[in-house]
């Protein structure tokens, strides 16, 4: 088991920190997609937080995953939106929790799908560590290693208030 601590990070505060980081090397032009679900939510707060007036980027990557044929159909599965051209343009791809890499992997090559962009970053509010693609986070906030069985999970409320939880699996 790791040692997380208890209570677990403000998620909101993250968000904060997460858009601070960006801040600085923010491009001109920036286009924001997140991944669902946790990362559409982030890629949001990450809009308001630094003031970006074009809507933001949606991909949902279930059927990217080289893993489609052994988990299926994911039971949310929602449209990509896309709502700008992708061509030339300076894309920060957003998401709650960066593992194994190959969810960031999908979202790449669904995004190319749309057209080639000039720079694609990728902002994390956690890495969880074991990465089976060479895949790295250029924003992240928290290193959180977890133990076996444990899932990091990131939920908004009614209030759209964004809270982690830890799952046991």
């Amino acid at each position: 088991m790791s040692s997380l601590p208890n209570p677990l990070p403000d998620a909101e505060a993250q968000c904060r920190q997460l858009a601070d980081l960006i801040r600085p090397q923010l491009p001109k032009n920036p286009a924001l997609v997140g991944i669902y679900s946790g990362g559409a939510w982030v890629a949001e707060r990450l809009k308001e937080l630094l003031g970006l007036s074009e809507d933001i980027g949606l991909i949902d990557v279930s059927f990217y995953r080289d893993d489609f044929s052994e988990k299926g159909l994911h039971p949310q599965c929602r449209p990509t939106v896309i709502p700008f051209d992708v061509e030339g343009r300076h894309i920060i791809l957003v998401d709650d929790v960066l593992y194994t890499g190959r969810t960031t992997r999908a979202a790449i090559n669904e995004l190319f799908d749309y057209g080639r962009p000039a720079v694609v970053e990728l902002a994390v509010l956690a890495d969880r560590g074991g990465r089976e693609l060479p895949v790295a986070a250029t924003y992240g906030i928290w290193d959180v290693p977890l133990g076996d069985g444990q899932n990091l999970v990131l939920e908004r409320n009614d209030g759209a208030q964004l809270a982690w939880r830890l799952e046991h699996v």
